[in-house]
């Protein structure tokens, strides 16, 4: 594999430093949580490797009223770390890929990094990011090993209908290939939540994580969803080579949180959708910035509309230099510098409401007169 760091990661805001921040707007997930205000004790917590695929009790926490069993359930250190585990189990170099895009930069850069062919379904905006199933089935052929899409999608927060997912599993089955379904921000939708895509056919892989909807991407915690059990046992094997097992400080942090997870939930979900209708009010607003209204998650992609004339470099080095604002810029994603991921529910709601008008203010003094 041939490794090459990833623009997402390389101006990070956490490598940039939060200290010279003061309206972060290019996080992707909840608010950072503090175990304090969750009430999690690990006092009498025994500091053994743990079950390789994951405690038990978390896996059936999961798997809850899924039509999942535990062992379809693999617990990983994160999302990406299932990203990658997914990735180089199916793909060797040279093998074909379909992957949607935009999308989240790791779902594509592991990919790369294998060697893979990929071919992409362009989401565009003048077709709100919709997915059309037709032009996803022209791009698999007979050698296409995997089909990679995300939704909630990230960094739109668009979603797809469940007749449409169903259409999809339905292409996947008929194609003979397989369907990784991102799933991360599935618990932040407006709209009616997808089924988990996992429980429609042994065809299909989900993963998801405890990062983004709840606010703890600091212990690592994600997963694999599957009923294909030879898929599982290779993944399995991935994971081994990879961690052997993960943190057991992790696991039971989310087993503690996941047992209270009506409880704990209900106050994120209510803050996001209150930064949401902010975020809403604010388009509504103004007339430099166009959006696809999300449908989930706690990120979109708006962009400067295209009579704005700017300089699209000098608006980012103002928002960031003189406005202490941080967004996650177009080509984080690979697309045109117009665009912007915001993440409207990790700052505080007076942080994004002034971040939202030091935006405006930024476009303004970057404009070419």
């Amino acid at each position: 594999m041939i490794y090459k760091r990833m623009p997402i990661e390389i101006e990070a805001p956490e490598g940039f430093g939060y200290e010279h921040i003061d309206c972060n707007l290019s996080e992707s997930s909840f608010t950072d949580q503090k175990l304090s205000h969750l009430g999690i004790h690990l006092d009498d917590l025994t500091l053994f490797y743990g079950d390789h695929k994951g405690k038990r009790e978390l896996r059936e926490l999961i798997a809850g009223d899924l039509n999942l069993a535990a062992d379809d359930v693999l617990i990983t250190s994160g999302a990406a770390t299932a990203l990658f585990i997914i990735a180089t189990s199916f793909l060797n170099k040279n093998d074909h890929m379909v992957v949607a895009k935009s999308n989240y930069a790791t779902n594509i850069e592991t990919p790369r990094a294998i060697g893979a062919n990929i071919s992409y379904i362009h989401l565009k905006f003048e077709d709100n990011y919709d997915l059309d199933p037709d032009a996803l089935e022209k791009l698999i052929t007979t050698d296409t090993k995997l089909v990679s899409l995300t939704y909630p999608h990230n960094p739109t927060g668009v979603s797809i209908s469940e007749n449409k997912l169903r259409r999809i599993v339905q292409l996947i089955e008929k194609k003979n290939t397989y369907l990784l379904l991102d799933e991360t921000y599935r618990e932040m939708s407006f709209v009616e939540k997808l089924p988990v895509a996992a429980t429609l056919s042994d065809r299909v892989i989900s993963i998801s994580s405890m990062s983004k909807s709840y606010g703890l991407p600091g212990i690592r915690i994600g997963w694999i969803l599957s009923k294909n059990k030879q898929l599982m046992e290779t993944f399995l094997a991935a994971k081994e080579q990879i961690c052997i097992t993960n943190s057991v400080l992790d696991e039971e942090v989310a087993f503690q949180y996941l047992q209270r997870k009506e409880e704990l939930f209900a106050p994120v979900m209510a803050t996001i959708s209150k930064n949401f209708n902010v975020l809403k009010a604010f388009m509504n607003n103004q007339d430099v910035l166009e959006w696809v209204q999300p449908d989930g998650g706690c990120v979109c992609f708006p962009r400067i509309k295209s009579e704005i004339t700017i300089d699209t470099n000098k608006f980012h080095d103002i928002l960031l230099q003189k406005y202490s604002t941080y967004i996650g810029k177009g080509h984080w994603f690979e697309e045109d510098p117009r665009y912007m991921r915001i993440g409207y529910s990790w700052d505080k709601t007076e942080k994004l409401q002034k971040g939202l008008q030091n935006i405006l203010s930024a476009i303004e003094e970057s404009r070419l007169r």
